[in-house]
């Protein structure tokens, strides 16, 4: 029903000008015309732009759904500070143009064909200019007291600041990154540096098979993260200030001291210089270790003996998270799912580890209750 009703609007916009240009030459006197001749002129220009409507108007109406899906396709990628800030460049660059307009006014229709050109010309620049300059268009309002520097002003700056992330290398190849981005339990914006992309581009184009394929991992963990809509990801080139002679770690904390923001990594050297700087680090090793199940001594656990131990008569079993649990003599049932009673817990800065021994029945002697994988799926 909308498109019928385009389509009839559209043709009768193409009849409409076809008679006001018919209606145009037939008042020109360029022939000794009639009245009655100038009305078939007028309605002649009329079913000629009706004939071209008609024909036109398809081909207007797929274009012009062609051109919407791709621009709204373009301003969904945007971020919304581009957006807004190109808008207000736009809009800049379009009112200077309209007061040059005056000044070219009295060239007539030359004159009309500059201005035309100059409104294009300072529009375009007044839109990318304003998106390439942003932060420091907003870091110079920010500066004055009366646009930006309240205090409220000032908190909220703060706060955005604290929601940023800055990604390094490691954490961006690790690839856990995505898996807890699409569980939304990371907020506010990751950004990427230029440094940390144009490293991961070089342990991409390695002639080491390994380390190409983990700059290649982190590449695709990165596309991951932008198509994600649960987390925003920027890539920050604005290195002013940092000496692109240092190394790569020290860079990211001077970035992170520069927006106030805080380093994601799993990197334990970058953990420990951050902290010097006093810049917050977020490790995702310290977060993996942090969500396991917490096991206290006394708690009974069935496991899968499934190695030897280092210690003679030790067997090693592991939990679904990739918990290790040293059983003691635990050897003599390799391969098999047994009962065991927990008797500490060792905290290290690798991992969690358990230690338990076999559970004794309620005569006191030292029988294991061992199952093999029949019995237990019988169970379960």
């Amino acid at each position: 029903m909308v498109r019928k009703l385009v389509f009839t609007l559209v043709v009768l916009l193409f009849s409409a000008s076809g008679s006001y240009l018919g209606r145009y030459l037939a008042e020109l006197d360029l022939l000794p015309l009639t009245d009655t001749m100038k009305f078939g002129v007028i309605g002649l220009g009329a079913l000629i732009g009706l004939v071209l409507g008609i024909l036109l108007t398809p081909w207007l109406i797929r274009f012009s759904i062609w051109l919407t899906a791709l621009l709204e396709q373009m301003l969904s990628k945007t971020p919304v500070q581009d957006l807004v800030m190109g808008s207000v460049g736009l809009i800049i660059g379009l009112i200077i143009a309209n007061l040059l307009g005056s000044v070219f006014s009295f060239m007539g229709f030359p004159g009309e064909i500059i201005w035309i050109a100059i409104t294009l010309l300072l529009g375009y620049l007044g839109m990318t200019i304003s998106v390439k300059k942003r932060e420091e268009i907003m870091s110079f309002f920010s500066n004055i007291p009366r646009l930006g520097g309240s205090k409220e002003k000032a908190a909220m700056e703060a706060k955005h600041a604290e929601m940023q992330k800055i990604l390094d290398t490691s954490v961006i190849i690790d690839g856990r990154i995505a898996d807890l981005s699409a569980s939304g339990f990371i907020e506010g914006t990751l950004v990427v540096p230029g440094f940390v992309l144009e490293e991961l581009r070089h342990i991409a184009d390695s002639s080491d098979l390994l380390k190409r394929n983990r700059g290649r991992r982190g590449l695709d963990i990165l596309n991951e993260l932008r198509k994600d809509s649960t987390v925003k990801v920027v890539i920050y080139d604005n290195n002013k200030g940092i000496d692109d002679a240092l190394e790569v770690d020290t860079k990211l904390v001077k970035l992170a001291q520069k927006l106030g923001a805080k380093i994601m990594t799993n990197d334990f050297n970058l953990n420990k210089v951050a902290e010097l700087h006093g810049v917050k680090v977020l490790n995702i090793n310290e977060l993996a270790n942090a969500v396991k199940p917490i096991v206290l001594p006394g708690e009974e656990m069935v496991v899968q003996v499934v190695k030897e131990g280092k210690e003679s008569g030790q067997g090693v079993a592991y939990l679904d998270d990739g918990t290790m649990i040293v059983v003691d003599g635990g050897k003599l049932y390799m391969h098999q799912t047994i009962t065991v009673l927990v008797t500490s817990v060792l905290q290290t800065a690798a991992g969690r580890m358990i230690f338990a021994k076999f559970k004794t029945d309620r005569r006191g002697d030292t029988k294991q209750q061992v199952h093999n994988y029949e019995e237990v799926k019988m169970l379960g």
